[in-house]
């Protein structure tokens, strides 16, 4: 497979998750009503699709070092497909929230595995132009996830959401079987996952890593779970197409910015104060729709630090990538997850992004101070 055809299979696998996440938001209302059930329990259903999804990433992660790439590619999209068919037909809140967990646990792979083929085809400088290439393409991610995602609820309901997410996972997981090629390489670590998270759990950069990631991906998520206050559903899926705009402009300008050379701490340092600033104005503007054009520069932030973050954050485990991407997708899936499961409990976007800001914000000025 050359490689032009693998960053586009890349791509579609690396959006599929938040494809996944994104098309729950705009549901959220109708599947309050179906079960009877208020705003804050329905939003819990973000926060357990990423502490499921957070265990999905150290399963498949590991197993992918273990097993190959694509044999775990293919069973996680399996999983994920036959965890949306039972959805599908469940009548319960609580039976829902396990098929969705259990969806959330398949679609994992996507990520985890995904980022770990990338690994093992690039490094150094050419692994952070890929990512680079991967957060513009990431950045159409949630407005396709919210349009389609509304698009879907107000013609036939949170089924209809669904159904669409099980006809993504078919159509991904017929595409790896017939072009997804294996690039496990030859000789990997022997290095239990135990050996590996201790080994992590003692670094200080990946904690920082793990903090990043995950202050920038509860402050986008946080809009997703509680930023409908006052839009309708078509509206919001709407105000998904212009956040793809300002993710979009953020990824773009980051790789400009890398190809003129500026480090990655200093553009993860700029990123976490454009965040800052715009998670002020949200603030005073939260009480009017017009909150929605400072959550740009939120997004933006988004788009630009996440590639570098990324792109940096395993360059000291090399010959366990698999292993460790499930060490780290694991740290920064639970700390997502209980961030969001504390902005559904809140229902103060305002305040939940400017906590994200600070914190990225105070994570980010020691890498470039020791620089």
């Amino acid at each position: 497979m050359n490689v032009e055809n693998l960053l586009v299979l890349a791509v579609a696998l690396l959006m599929f998750p938040q494809l996944a996440q994104t098309l729950y938001s705009p549901a959220l209302g109708d599947i309050g009503q179906a079960f009877a059930v208020g705003p804050e329990r329905a939003g819990q259903t973000l926060s357990v699709y990423f502490l499921a999804f957070a265990l999905g990433v150290v399963v498949w992660g590991r197993l992918c070092d273990r097993l190959g790439r694509r044999p775990v590619m293919l069973a996680g999209l399996a999983i994920c497909a036959c965890a949306s068919a039972l959805a599908l037909n469940v009548s319960t809140f609580n039976g829902l929230l396990l098929a969705q967990a259990v969806a959330a646990f398949g679609a994992a792979v996507g990520s985890v595995v995904t980022q770990t083929v990338l690994r093992d085809r690039f490094e150094g400088a050419e692994l952070a132009q890929v990512f680079s290439v991967m957060g513009i393409a990431l950045a159409a991610s949630p407005a396709i996830g919210l349009f389609s995602g509304a698009t879907l609820v107000q013609h036939f309901g949170y089924r209809g959401m669904l159904a669409g997410l099980l006809l993504l996972a078919l159509v991904l997981w017929g595409w790896c079987l017939w072009a997804l090629p294996e690039t496990r390489p030859a000789s990997v670590s022997s290095a239990s996952l135990g050996e590996t998270f201790g080994l992590m759990l003692r670094d200080m950069q990946v904690w920082r890593s793990v903090g990043l990631v995950a202050a920038f991906n509860i402050a986008l998520f946080s809009y997703y779970s509680v930023g409908q206050r006052g839009l309708s559903t078509v509206e919001f899926g709407y105000s998904g197409v212009l956040l793809a705009l300002g993710s979009g402009m953020g990824a773009w300008l980051n790789k400009l910015l890398l190809k003129r050379g500026l480090r990655s701490e200093q553009l993860v340092l700029t990123a976490a104060g454009i965040a800052v600033l715009g998670s002020l104005l949200v603030l005073a503007l939260q009480d009017s729709w017009l909150f929605v054009w400072p959550m740009l520069l939120v997004v933006l932030a988004f788009g630009m630090a996440i590639p570098n973050v990324l792109g940096a954050a395993l360059v000291a485990y090399p010959d366990r990538l698999g292993t460790a991407a499930a060490v780290f997708g694991l740290l920064y899936y639970l700390v997502i997850g209980g961030g969001l499961a504390l902005v559904a409990w809140a229902q103060e976007l305002g305040w939940s992004l400017l906590v994200c800001g600070l914190a990225a914000l105070w994570l980010a000025a020691p890498r470039v101070l020791r620089s």
